[in-house]
């Protein structure tokens, strides 16, 4: 008896283990939901746009014409993204599935005015990867960019991401920005979020269709285009070009990007090319004021040299360093000027201050927006020229005099 009852003990021990997976989802009843768009709604609050990928067609490697394409995009519109989300079900014969989205875009009005809603709902889910990536959508809508077809990727949700990452790691104006991100920023103290700015360019008439795909020339492509500045949740501006690299410095982000000089006159005479680069920030108090000091580090190579110059003559390597350093401080210091009229820190300055001088950081803290703006800021910059290429002279130095 007493065996009996030890083996009925075991089985009733082991029932939940044992148990079937209550919770099982079969792939042909889940919609797999690759992208998310978000505008402001006309009737409802949002317009929410879900690229929904067709596992069949990528599969197969189809890409175009008839039923060939590789996603589908659905609109659906509610006053919360739990609302459009449900609402969306009248249109799509599968449970909409969120574990595998990589990307989701919002329109430059909800940025302005909505984002925070978007992020609750989007941290809230625990379905949702908050490592996905969030870019804003600028000149265009959120649908059309979750729209839009690629050429060179199966999936065109991969042709944003993979382009944000290439263009961090060899142009140095973006970087990789996500959901969890963008929410440490949001509660981060002494420092405001950021996030990327995309826009089409070239003719955008074919989005969404397989004509699109037909031609040879790119037309109605996504492509990054700045970093918007967030301040209190709300888009404030943004910075571009070169003043976006300075914040990439300034972040410690920039891996490699391409540096011209204008040496004897010439424009484009030399193309720097940095391969590490650090930078420290640190801050001191002089007269009762914060003070920033901004030091970056580089080391890189000649990518281009335009110019008859000798690169084995230390003077000469010296001449280019200097300019290099010239350049690079000018971007930093423009960037720092230009994000201080938002009065928004996406730098991180006063989590610096609030580390390392806690005490005056609680005195400052309720005025950081406005003290940040008439912020002095130092920068300095070290650069070095740790190889020439393949070549210490240009080819043509020896027949053109």
């Amino acid at each position: 008896m007493r065996k009996c009852l030890i083996i009925f003990l075991i089985m009733f021990l082991f029932t939940p283990i044992l148990s079937a997976c209550w919770n099982q989802k079969e792939l042909t009843d889940l919609a797999f939901v690759m992208a998310l768009g978000v505008d402001k709604g006309e009737s409802k609050r949002y317009d929410v746009s879900f690229q929904v990928v067709n596992p069949a067609n990528v599969a197969l490697g189809q890409s175009v014409g008839g039923q060939g394409l590789p996603i589908a995009v659905f609109k659906s519109s509610g006053d919360t993204l739990t609302e459009a989300a449900r609402d969306a079900t009248k249109r799509i014969s599968r449970r909409l599935y969120y574990a595998h989205t990589n990307l989701v875009v919002v329109s430059e009005e909800v940025a302005k005015k909505d984002i925070l809603d978007i992020m609750d709902a989007l941290d809230r889910d625990p379905e949702f990867r908050t490592t996905t990536d969030l870019v804003v959508a600028r000149n265009s809508s959120a649908r059309e960019l979750v729209s839009t077809l690629s050429r060179l990727d199966k999936l065109p949700v991969n042709k944003i991401t993979k382009e944000i990452k290439v263009t961090e790691r060899m142009l140095g104006e973006n970087m990789s920005i996500s959901v969890d991100d963008f929410l440490n920023g949001l509660v981060s103290i002494g420092k405001q979020p950021i996030a990327n700015g995309f826009k089409l360019v070239g003719n955008t008439e074919d989005i969404g269709t397989a004509d699109a795909l037909q031609k040879t020339a790119a037309e109605g492509i996504p492509a990054a285009n700045g970093i918007g500045i967030f301040k209190r949740g709300k888009l404030a501006g943004w910075v571009e070009n070169k003043n976006a690299r300075g914040v990439i410095w300034i972040l410690n982000k920039v891996k490699s990007t391409a540096i011209n000089l204008k040496m004897n006159g010439k424009k484009g005479a030399i193309s720097y090319a940095p391969i590490r680069s650090k930078t420290d920030i640190s801050a001191v108090f002089k007269n009762g004021r914060p003070v920033i000091n901004v030091k970056l580090e580089n080391e890189g190579w000649i990518s281009e040299a335009n110019l008859a110059l000798d690169l084995t003559k230390p003077d000469v390597i010296d001449k280019i360093n200097q300019a290099v350093e010239k350049e690079i401080k000018k971007e930093v210091e423009s960037s720092i000027k230009t994000v201080q009229k938002h009065k928004s820190d996406i730098f991180g300055f006063g989590e610096v201050i609030h580390r390392r001088y806690p005490s005056e950081w609680s005195k400052m803290k309720g005025d950081w927006s406005n003290q940040f703006a008439n912020l002095k800021v130092n920068v300095k910059v070290d650069t070095f020229v740790r190889r020439e290429g393949i070549r210490t002279k240009p080819f043509w130095t020896d027949f053109i005099k």
